[in-house]
This record gives C-alpha cells, sequence and structure tokens, in this order.
C-alpha cells in the first residue's frame, strides 16, 4: 500500500467501505489547530476528509477524538501522500494548497499525516503527489464505541461551538466518552487501527494507543504479527494476515506482549525506549473486516476489545444476576421518577407477583400511608442529596395478611458511567422476628425487673396490710392498670382451716386496692370493693374456681367475679391468681388492664404467679409472725399483774408498753408482791432477745421471783437464786457450772437466757426500802422538795451470768417520796442513747406531789416512746407508812407469865382500834404463838400488832428453827397448835430474820357481813 507521491502509498482507502470505521457524527469536520487546519487521532482509527465522495469539511471545527475514530483533514501514507477535501463537497479535487512529502499535521499523532495549505478556515484541503482518494465518514457510531466528542448538531451551519465545560472528560488526547449518558461504550473500551495492502499498520488509533500502550509513532509501518504476537504463534499469525489480505473475515482472541512500563502515545521516543524493558502479556479480541482502499487494493480494519473488561462486564453480570436472582434479600431499583424499575425474586415473593409485575409501581402501592409517604421522602432525599440511608425501620402488612412485618431498608443512590443518577437502590430485610425477639427481650428484662423490684421491696415488714401493699406499688403501674388483694378471714383471725377454704366460698376481706387511672368513672354499683370489706366470692365464679385449684384464671371483661365489679366495662381482662405460702392458699390477687393496654399473655400470666408467690410467702410469714406475737403478747400480759396492784403502805401506778408489730414481743416484766409484816416486793425485769422465748423465759422468772419471795428471803438472796435458776433453763441438766479458774464449761454454751432485774422490798412500818440489783437500769428516788436522782446501787452482773454475789443497798424514804423503776425501752432509742434518756427521764420528774397516774401519762408523753423498738415497762410507788397508832409494839421476857401479858396486849390494843369482833381470835392465836416461842425459841419475845388493810401479829424470838406444822394423831395430846392457827387465820407463815426468825398470822378486818369463824367451834373440829 504505498502512495504514488512519495513511492510508498498508491492510493487511499474509502471508509465508507469499511463499516468498523465510523466516527460518531454525520459530517466529517477538519480541525483548525497551529496550521490553517489539523489532523486527529483516533483510539481505533482516523477518517480522512476527502472531496471524492460528497463529504463536507469544516476547517473551523476542533479535533474530534472518540472511542472508535476521529475526523480531521488531513494527508494519508508515510511518504506524505495528499488527499484533496472540499468543504462544500462539490468536487474531487479542488485547487488550492497541496502538501509534499511527509506532512505533518498541527493536531495530529500519527506520522504522516498533513493538513491542506491554504484552504479555507471552512474548506481546508491538502494535495500530494500520488493517487489520490477520498474518505467517507457518514457511518453511524457504535460499533466499537464511536465517538461523541463534537457531535453534528455542534458543527452545522449557524451552531455555536460547545463550551468548554461541555466537553466530555479526556485522558490525554483521549476521549472515552462523547456517546448519550448511560451507553455500553461508557463501559466498553474499543481501539481500532488498520493494515494496509502490504500488511503492515498503516493507521493507528489513540484508543489502540491507550490499550496497548504504543504510541502510533512505534506502531505505524510496522507488521502487526511480528510486533505484537508472541514468536510460538507468529507463523500462524501470518497465515492468517494473508487470508485477510486476501479478503477473509476474521475474529478471534489474539495474546500479545507489551512493555510494562509502555507510556501514552503522548510519551517521546526516549522515554519510550528507556521503558521498553519488562513485558507483560494480554487477550485481545480482535474482529478484522477486509477493506478496499481507493486503488482497489486489499487492507484491513481491525476493532481489538481487551478481554479482561469483557470478563469484567461477565463478572458484574453474574454479580447483579446474583443479587437480582439468587439474593435472600429483598432488591429493587427505583428509578428517578421514583417508580419501581427492576425487583428481584424475593422482593416479588413478599408483596406477590412476578418480578415484571411491579416495574412502574410506587411505594404507596405496598405500605400504608404514613409508612408509604416516609419512604417516598426518604428516596427523594436520597434522589437529591445522595446521601445514603441505612437501617430504616419500616412497619406495614404483608399482602393478604393483617399481620404486621418490620423491614430494614437500606438506599442509596445509583450512577452511570458518566456519574449521572439514574435512580435509588433499596435493599429490604424482613426483620419481624428480629423485632419480635426483640420485644420478647424487652419484656424479659422488663419482667426480671419487676421480679429483682419485687425482692427488694416485697416483704419489708412483718405487718400484713403493709406487705399487700408493697405488692400493688410493685406492680401498678409497671405490670397492670388496676390490683387487688383479698386474704381469708379466718386466718388472719387465726382460725388455720378456716370454714369454705377447700371450695374458694370462704370470706374473704380485702386488704389492699391500687389503681393507675385517674378518676375512673365507676357506674353505680360497679366501684372496687372498699379496702378492709369482708366479702365472698359465687361458688360458680372464676375467681372462686382460682381459690379452689390454686390455679390462676384469666377474666375476661365479662365475668362476674372481678372486672364489672371493678369497672363496669373499663376493664379489658383481669388475671385472678391464687396466693399460695407452703402448700396453703392465704387470697387472691387480682391485676386488672384497662381498654388500650396490650392483652396479658402467657408470659405475664407467668409473671403474675411469682409476684402472688412471692408475696404469698412474705404474707404467710406476717400471718405467722402476727400470730405468734398476739399469743407472746396475750402470754406476757397474763404475766403482768391484773389490774391496778395494791400494796400495804404504797400508792401504786404502773405502765407497759408492747413494741409494735414490726418488732417482736419482748421480755419486759413488773411485779408487786405483798409479804408478811405490811411489806411490799416491787420487781422490774427484762429479759434479753425477743418473741415467744423471751415472753415464756419472763414468765419462768416471773413465776420464780414470786416463789422466792414468799420465802422471805432477803433481796440478795433472791436474785442469787434467780441466778441459779436462769442459767439452768438453756440447760435440762441444770444449772451450768464453772471451772476452778472461773470459766464457764464450753460444752454449755449451746443456749444462754439472759435477764436484768431490780428487786425491792418496802417495809412500811419503818419506811425502809431494801435493793439489789442484777444489771439493771438504777431506781430513781423522788424526795419532796428535792430534785430527783438516780440511786446508787451497785448493778451486778445480770441473771443468767453467775460467779459473782449481788449487794444489798437499804435506803430510809421519807413520807411522800416517790421510787420509779423501768426498763431500757423507756430511755434508749436509735435515736436517743442511753445517758441522754436517763437524763431527760430525771428531769421529767419534777413535781412528785401530782397523782401518779398523771405522772405516769407525763413521763410516757414527754420521752420518746413511741418508737416501738422495745417494751417499756414502768412502776411507779408514792410512800405512805402506817401510822404510829396502828402499830402496836411490846417485848416480852422470856418466861410463863409473858403468855398471859401477850393476851391482854392483844386484846386491849384491839379494842382501841374497834376490833372487838376479832378479840376472841387473837387472844387465842397470839397465846398460841407466844408459848411456841417459849417452849422453842430463844431470846428475848417480841409482839407487834400492825393495822392497815389487815390485822397482822407477829412474834419475833432469837430461834433460827422454823416452824413446822404437822397432822396430829388422835392421841396426841399436842401438836395441833399451827393447826388452829391455819384454821382461824387468813394467812400464817414464819421468815428468818437478821437475829432469829418471825411467826406472823393475818386477820381479814370485819365487813360486817361476813362473820369470823368461832374460836371454840375451831378447836372443836381439830379432834
Amino acid at each position: 500500500m504505498t502512495g504514488a507521491g512519495c513511492g510508498e502509498l498508491e492510493g487511499t482507502v474509502r471508509v465508507s467501505e469499511i463499516p468498523a470505521k465510523a466516527t460518531g457524527s454525520t459530517r466529517p469536520t477538519a480541525r483548525a489547530g497551529r496550521a490553517a487546519s489539523s489532523a486527529a487521532g483516533g483510539p481505533v482509527g482516523t477518517a480522512a476528509s476527502s472531496a471524492g465522495d460528497g463529504a463536507r469539511t469544516t476547517a473551523g471545527g476542533g479535533a474530534d477524538h472518540g472511542p472508535v475514530g476521529a475526523t480531521a483533514g488531513h494527508g494519508r501514507g508515510p511518504a506524505g501522500a495528499a488527499g484533496p477535501e472540499r468543504a462544500d463537497g462539490g468536487a474531487d479535487r479542488a485547487p488550492g494548497a497541496t502538501g509534499e512529502g511527509p506532512a505533518k499535521g498541527t493536531g495530529g499523532d500519527l506520522p504522516g499525516q498533513g493538513t491542506g495549505g491554504g484552504a479555507r478556515p471552512d474548506e481546508g484541503r491538502g494535495v500530494g503527489r500520488g493517487a489520490s482518494g477520498t474518505v467517507d465518514t457518514g457511518a453511524a457510531h457504535g460499533v466499537a464505541g464511536a465517538s461523541d466528542a463534537v457531535d453534528a448538531r455542534h458543527h452545522s451551519a449557524g451552531r455555536a461551538r460547545p463550551r468548554v465545560e461541555d466537553q466530555p472528560p479526556t485522558q490525554g488526547d483521549i476521549i472515552w466518552q462523547n456517546s448519550p449518558p448511560g451507553s455500553l461504550y461508557d463501559y466498553i473500551k474499543v481501539a481500532s487501527f488498520s493494515i494496509g495492502p502490504d500488511g503492515l499498520v498503516d493507521q493507528w488509533s489513540g484508543r489502540a494507543e491507550r490499550l496497548f500502550g504504543v504510541p502510533a509513532r512505534d506502531a505505524v509501518g510496522k507488521d502487526p504479527i511480528e510486533a505484537f504476537v508472541p514468536r510460538e504463534l507468529r507463523p500462524r499469525g501470518h497465515r492468517k494476515m494473508a487470508e485477510i489480505l486476501d479478503g477473509r473475515e476474521w475474529t478471534g482472541a489474539v495474546p500479545f506482549r507489551l512493555p510494562e512500563s509502555a507510556g501514552p502515545a503522548t510519551a517521546s521516543p526516549a522515554a519510550s525506549a528507556a521503558s521498553a524493558a519488562p513485558v507483560r502479556e494480554g487477550v485481545a479480541e480482535v474482529y478484522v473486516m477486509p477493506a478496499r482502499t481507493a486503488d482497489g487494493e486489499r487492507s484491513a480494519v481491525c476493532l481489538v476489545v481487551d478481554v479482561r473488561a469483557l470478563q469484567q462486564i461477565e463478572s458484574d453480570l453474574a454479580a447483579s444476576q446474583a443479587l437480582f436472582g439468587q439474593s435472600p434479600f429483598g432488591f429493587v431499583l427505583f428509578g428517578t421518577d421514583l417508580k419501581v424499575q427492576r425487583a428481584n425474586r424475593r422482593f416479588a415473593a413478599v408483596f406477590g407477583g412476578t418480578a415484571e409485575d411491579h416495574r412502574g409501581r410506587t411505594v404507596h402501592d405496598y405500605l400504608p400511608r404514613n409508612e408509604a409517604d416516609r419512604m417516598q421522602a426518604a428516596l427523594r432525599r436520597v434522589l437529591e442529596t445522595g446521601e445514603a440511608v441505612n437501617d430504616m425501620q419500616i412497619v406495614g402488612p404483608a399482602p393478604g395478611s393483617s399481620e404486621r412485618r418490620h423491614w430494614s431498608v437500606n438506599l442509596y443512590r445509583v450512577h452511570s458511567g458518566s456519574g449521572r443518577p439514574i435512580g435509588i437502590a433499596g435493599l429490604g430485610n424482613d426483620v419481624t422476628s428480629r423485632h419480635v425477639a426483640a420485644r420478647e427481650a424487652a419484656h424479659a428484662r422488663r419482667n426480671l425487673a419487676l421480679l429483682n423490684e419485687a425482692g427488694a421491696r416485697i416483704g419489708n415488714s412483718l405487718d400484713l396490710e403493709t406487705t399487700a401493699r408493697e405488692l400493688l406499688d410493685v406492680a401498678v403501674p409497671g405490670f397492670c392498670d388496676l390490683a387487688s388483694v383479698d386474704l381469708y378471714q379466718g386466718l388472719l383471725d387465726g382460725d388455720e382451716t378456716p370454714p369454705g377454704l377447700a371450695d374458694g366460698s370462704a370470706e374473704l376481706r380485702r386488704v389492699a386496692f391500687a389503681s393507675a387511672v385517674a378518676d375512673a368513672p365507676f357506674p353505680e354499683g360497679t366501684g372496687p370493693i372498699d379496702v378492709g370489706s369482708v366479702h365472698r366470692f359465687p361458688f360458680t365464679s372464676s375467681c372462686a374456681d382460682a381459690l379452689r385449684t390454686a390455679r390462676a384464671r384469666l377474666i375476661a371483661a365479662g365475668d362476674d367475679c372481678g372486672p364489672t365489679r371493678l369497672t363496669g366495662g373499663l376493664i379489658q381482662s383481669t388475671l385472678a391468681v391464687p396466693m399460695v405460702a407452703h402448700d396453703t392458699v392465704v387470697g387472691l390477687a387480682q391485676f386488672s388492664r384497662t381498654k388500650g393496654s396490650e392483652p396479658f399473655g402467657e408470659r405475664d400470666r407467668a409473671l403474675a404467679g411469682e409476684l402472688a408467690a412471692r408475696a404469698a410467702v412474705c404474707i404467710d410469714n406476717a400471718r405467722l409472725y402476727r400470730r405468734e406475737h398476739e399469743r407472746a403478747l396475750i402470754l406476757q400480759r397474763s404475766l403482768l399483774p391484773p389490774g391496778d396492784p395494791e400494796a400495804a403502805g404504797l400508792d401504786i401506778a404502773c405502765r407497759y408498753l408492747p413494741g409494735n408489730a414490726a418488732t417482736e414481743v419482748g421480755g419486759d416484766w413488773f411485779d408487786v408482791i405483798e409479804l408478811p409484816g405490811h411489806r411490799t416486793a416491787l420487781v422490774v425485769g427484762d429479759v434479753m432477745g425477743r418473741g415467744l422465748r423471751a415472753a415464756v423465759t419472763m414468765g419462768e422468772l416471773r413465776s420464780a421471783v414470786r416463789t422466792l419471795a414468799l420465802l422471805d428471803l432477803e433481796p440478795a438472796e433472791v436474785l442469787a437464786a434467780l441466778d441459779e435458776i436462769a442459767r439452768g433453763l438453756g440447760n435440762p441438766s441444770g444449772p451450768r457450772r464453772t471451772t476452778a479458774r472461773g470459766a464457764r464449761d464450753t460444752d454449755d454454751l449451746a443456749e444462754v437466757y439472759l435477764a436484768t432485774c431490780v428487786y425491792a422490798v418496802y417495809d412500811a412500818v419503818t419506811r425502809r426500802v431494801t435493793i439489789a440489783n442484777a444489771g439493771h437500769l438504777p431506781p430513781v428516788l423522788v424526795e419532796p422538795g428535792e430534785s430527783a436522782l438516780m440511786l446508787d446501787v451497785p448493778p451486778g452482773m445480770p441473771l443468767g451470768v453467775g460467779g459473782e454475789p449481788f449487794e444489798e443497798v437499804e435506803v430510809d424514804l421519807p413520807e411522800g417520796a416517790l421510787l420509779a423503776l423501768y426498763t431500757d425501752g423507756l430511755v434508749e432509742s436509735r435515736d436517743h442513747p442511753l445517758d441522754e434518756g436517763l437524763n431527760a427521764f430525771v428531769s421529767t420528774l419534777t413535781d412528785p406531789e401530782q397523782a401518779l397516774e398523771d405522772i405516769c401519762d407525763h413521763v410516757l408523753s414527754t420521752l420518746d416512746t413511741h418508737h416501738g423498738e422495745d417494751d417499756i415497762a414502768l412502776l411507779m410507788a408514792r410512800v405512805q407508812g402506817l401510822p404510829a397508832e396502828h402499830v402496836g409494839d411490846w417485848t416480852l421476857p422470856r418466861e410463863p407469865r409473858s403468855v398471859g401479858h401477850a393476851r391482854e396486849l392483844a386484846c386491849a390494843r384491839l379494842r382501841e382500834w374497834g376490833l372487838d369482833a376479832l378479840v376472841d381470835t387473837a387472844e387465842l392465836l397470839v397465846s398460841e404463838l407466844v408459848t411456841n416461842a417459849l417452849r422453842y425459841g430463844e431470846g428475848e419475845i417480841r409482839l407487834r400488832l400492825l393495822l392497815d388493810r389487815t390485822l397482822v401479829c407477829e412474834v419475833w424470838d432469837a430461834g433460827l428453827v422454823q416452824p413446822r406444822r404437822r397432822r396430829a394423831r388422835d392421841t396426841d395430846e399436842g401438836g395441833r397448835g399451827l393447826q388452829l392457827v391455819g384454821l382461824l387465820s387468813a394467812a400464817w407463815g414464819s421468815r428468818r430474820t437478821p437475829r432469829g426468825k418471825t411467826v406472823w398470822f393475818e386477820l381479814a378486818l370485819p365487813d360486817g357481813n361476813t362473820p369470823p369463824m368461832d374460836a371454840a367451834e375451831a378447836l372443836m373440829s381439830l379432834f
């Protein structure tokens, strides 16, 4: 293919005969550059302008660079063969400028391209020696990615030249995107080159430069087989080339080699030569089309596509197919009009129909209006801003179902190869199960929180009503809207098996009610049962059935048991849950939800049962505690002195306050014991500990104190005996013994009973009190006109400790003095230490002249006595000694005539007191006691008569032997004296004294109704 002008090119090729060398414009153009016109290089081939086939060129249009070819006015051939061109397309040749030799176009990249000189700006033409030819560029673009650089609409008459910003993006001198947006050639980069009749490359497009990395100056004029085909494939390549030049088409994959760092066409020859060492291989899909030159010689046009690009497209198509056809997620593509353009099978499976059926639909065809509007707003926002939306939650029913479904939707904008937005892609996933699981987890967390709160709040009190209210405080409003607790009335009264307990028809008492519905409208007769009211459920009701079977029941709004009685239609449903503790149904808890709330489910039933079970155990514990507390309180009160105690020579007032129901009963006690000789024992004690055990221990010690007091022992001896008794209470084998070192045996430490006690004996004749203390708080004495003071009594060790003796203190009391004994509950609490309480107590006793009852009330109201932490015992006594005229006291010598003298003294004094009715009896008994003192006693004899509420006669002597009454036989002449004393007196006895003993008897004063026993008859009854 040598031209005539230079001996190398004999003719030109008509492009109209080569379909593959089509340009993107309808008219060939020439680009004005540094000369009048310029040459253009394209990636696949160049289209030479001609004047022979009606082609028109415009010198003023710029160079066209496109995917397939570019148009330019230029001469062809290595030797500068000239091709005439005309702007008007009139003749094959136009007179004008000619180009000779190797012409170089100002805008071209291929050697041998030249511009026509002397032409007008709109009529460029080139002339050279040799055969002339024309190039027709009228073929349509698109065969292998035709150029879009300068469309024909920009080069027609009267059109303005496109602006710079309207030009497509370029890479060097190569324009890869000139087709309309969205064209296939945005993704497939096609190159072209042509082969002359001699089998050498005669044209090398700019795209070929980019694909192969070889500039046009290094490719034109070379054998493509030798230059690009591996050596082992060259023989076959030459045969194929011969076939092609013989006019045969061919297509196939051709391996090629090219330098690793081969630069673009604009690289300099020196740079290209320097970087030619390493090579890389590739595979090109080549489509060869035979062609002819203007002289009729055979040539070829080659279209080349990189197989790697095709493989990439294939993988992209496979990925797209997998996304649309195999993805487990719903995929939908919305157009810019927000209508569905494409959907995959998963999306169609969810919303019905085939994938094609959804084309053209909008989101309003799938979702409720509010959700559809939200979705459409999100689509519009993504389309306008390009910001993706992640995990957008959409709720709506599935087609053909009313079940609410939840979807997680991700939206992002989709662009074409040119970057133009073409729609929005949506990826949806059904997350209903996740929402269900999350809701279940939330319910489980709520239930656990409720149970945790129930464990922390229920059972903090041992009061029944408080425990029931604690249950309702937890349940309302966190679990339900209304709730109530009913307990069996019989169990509250202490009956273990009340009638009707088995069939659920027994009476119940409403102990607690709570409502979260403010100002709930209760129609007449449908309001809740008042707290404290006693009622019963009908035998056929669901509530009675729940009580019978001990199983929870879900009650509809129309049941007679609860909802209609509670709210008259406000309630949606109610859970009736029996309260079971220790296999015993103690009551019923009802949990109700109003209309509009979520109905009760199985999980709620289980939670209600757990709440009721926990509360039932606490309520049963409170019930049992209340029963024990009441029994202990009854026991304790039964052991205290009944009513207001009386004593000779004393005015007595007392108070006892048990702890509140939340604390167990304590072991505080007090007692007033009348002793012979118008003496009185005052006792106050406190057993350490609480509950029934403390009450029982207190009862045992109180009984022991009364027994020891009747033995007329000294106070220290009484406490020593009590200590032994207390030490033996925890050991059935007897009192605990101590070792030689005084330490208690460790084997006897299993159970310890300790108590504190103060024991005082007051003699009304001498107005003297003898006090012994066992670890108790000291008594307080208030003398007339003096401030109150605490008596300095040695405290001693508490009862039950042992090992230490007790000391006594004697105190003479003036007339009107006030003596106060008390327990620590009066002066000590958590908020007030002991010293502060003692000082406060002493300061309250300022006016001993007040009535004792008023003084007691003043003390209790002034001090902090409502803490309920411990029992409180207070015993106060005002001294009222016997008048001297009510006492007769004589000393008799130890001689027989003293018996008669004693009778005379006694009879005379009785007549003075006006007790003539007692003279005979007293005379006989005094004679008997004085005779026994002479016969069995020692030392002087003392006779004393005491008149108070009774008449007491005492006979003293220095003997230590106590008289013992025995039953005399019928044949005995003596031994009946003490029997006669016991028969005629109201009471008699003997006691030890520091100097001997005292034998006494007591006669009741005549009341005028009951005559005294006749002494003669009593004496005769002994025989």
